[in-house]
């Protein structure tokens, strides 16, 4: 009989986390699936687990070969699938009871090429939120695109996905050889799919490894380890050229976030005295040359200091502002500097050294700058209504000189008369009988003003929104649920 869904497991030296993983591959709710284990020469006991897991449930297969990486592993075990749908595991993570069922079942319903979902870290045996999917999976979205949901440019793994087997025939995938083999095949599928379905719930929990194993994710700053990453990157980056060439800015800041990080801890240790940082010095230059220049000059003013200082090969400033980003990361500030002509840097190690001369520009941070706006208290006083809110800009550690409110219905604006109190609190009140008769909810906008920046948004109201309704009863003004996001709108 034709299983429904076929799960390929790769697996090499895996044997401390394979039982698990295969556990809840058979404890999953869609019953209707094969697993086919490839075992890619493991030296452990991995396949031993996996032939006592066909003994006792006819669903499990076990294919051998020699080691060959988990691209041909992976390949193998397609070949040997059955199923109308296809999906991947690691042998050391795990997949949550229901995740099948779900991707398989908005599959069945939308006829989309793949479903995908969200992703949690394992880590000692907690879920903790995955900072490769952050962003991503927010809320559901069926029958999408890469195209016009560029954020899924950050969903390249394979693992947390099933694909209409169909379709992955029909576009010819297959995964190359290296270790980075699922990113170029995640990245080939999203852009040739039809539609996608993002599902809103966690379908995968990938593991992160104890130190001192031996698993990729774990070598991953080792000079062999970043020139394969690199030949993926280039991989993913002519593919986008050719198919989707409005995606390769998005690409491109993605790795500029994410994997410049292994290559920066690598060369953090040749500044320890560990190895000849000459071979990971050019790696870098020829990674950096690989990415658009336009992604490059708009990175974070912080990570544009690394940048520079790896060009130049000074790697005792990175790893001191390495140390930096990590002790002060969320805590650094962004502050004024000029008088006829105001800049607005980032407080980080070597501003304007006199040893180093980085240019201003490095540490230029203006376009970083955002709007805080908060309600923070609303109430009826007996004669009027009482608004209480803060109003900051972000990494700015300085009152803003000067603050405007008003209330908004889209067709009206209600100018309020604001008090400061402290640093960041504003207070005003408002006539009732001026928001009678409004035809939409009530919106606070607020217009700040510092140093020649102007900022403009709309004000949240706490956590749960930012509009208000006048009251049916004409005597009072709810919150109406929702949210309206503080607006970034800066002008000089």
């Amino acid at each position: 009989m034709i299983p429904l869904l076929s799960v390929v497991v790769p697996i090499h030296d895996v044997e401390p986390y394979l039982t698990e993983c295969l556990k809840s591959l058979a404890a999953q709710t869609l019953e209707d699936i094969e697993v086919i284990v490839v075992d890619d020469g493991s030296t452990d006991g991995g396949a031993r687990v996996a032939e006592d897991f066909a003994a006792r449930d006819s669903r499990f297969v076990l294919v051998v070969q020699r080691n060959m990486g988990p691209g041909p592993a992976r390949n193998q075990g397609i070949a040997k699938a059955r199923g109308t749908y296809l999906a991947f595991a690691d042998g050391d993570d795990v997949v949550p009871p229901e995740a099948y069922e779900r991707l398989v079942g908005t599959l069945a319903e939308t006829g989309s090429d793949l479903a995908t979902g969200a992703v949690r870290r394992l880590v000692d045996g907690r879920l903790e939120e995955s900072t490769l999917h952050e962003k991503v999976f927010r809320r559901p979205h069926l029958c999408t695109h890469i195209t016009d949901k560029p954020v899924l440019i950050r969903d390249r793994t394979v693992w947390n996905k099933v694909y209409r087997r169909a379709f992955w025939d029909r576009c010819g995938l297959r995964f190359p050889a290296g270790i980075y083999e699922d990113v170029p095949v995640a990245m080939q599928a999203h852009v040739l799919a039809t539609s996608v379905d993002m599902v809103g719930d966690v379908v995968y929990h990938w593991r992160k490894r104890e130190e001192g194993g031996s698993s990729i994710t774990q070598r991953r700053s080792e000079l062999p380890n970043l020139q394969e990453r690199l030949s993926a990157i280039r991989s993913v980056r002519t593919f986008l050229d050719d198919r989707a060439p409005e995606l390769l800015d998005g690409f491109d800041a993605l790795v500029l976030e994410k994997d410049t990080v292994f290559l920066f801890q690598a060369l953090e240790r040749c500044a320890e005295g560990s190895g000849d940082p000459g071979p990971l010095l050019e790696l870098g230059r020829t990674w950096l040359a690989e990415l658009g220049p336009h992604v490059l000059a708009s990175a974070p003013s912080l990570r544009r200091l690394e940048l520079h200082l790896l060009r130049r090969g000074l790697l005792r400033e990175l790893r001191t502002v390495r140390d930096f980003r990590r002790g002060r990361e969320d805590s650094a500030r962004v502050v004024p500097r000029g008088w006829r002509t105001t800049g607005w840097y980032g407080d980080y190690p070597y501003f304007r050294d006199r040893r180093l001369r980085i240019p201003d520009e490095v540490f230029d941070a203006r376009d970083e700058l955002k709007l805080i706006a908060k309600v923070e208290e609303w109430t009826w006083t007996g004669g009027e209504y009482r608004l209480r809110a803060y109003v900051g800009i972000h990494r700015v550690d300085r009152k803003v000189p000067k603050v405007n409110l008003w209330l908004s219905d889209g067709r009206r604006k209600v100018p309020l008369e604001v008090r400061r109190k402290g640093r960041y609190g504003v207070i005003a009140t408002v006539d009732p009988a001026r928001l009678a008769g409004a035809a939409r909810p009530w919106k606070l906008g607020v217009r700040a003003e510092m140093r020649g920046l102007v900022f403009k948004g709309w004000c949240r109201n706490g956590e749960s929104g930012g509009t208000w309704r006048w009251s049916s009863a004409g005597s009072s003004l709810e919150s109406v649920p929702g949210w309206s996001r503080t607006g970034m709108d800066i002008t000089q």
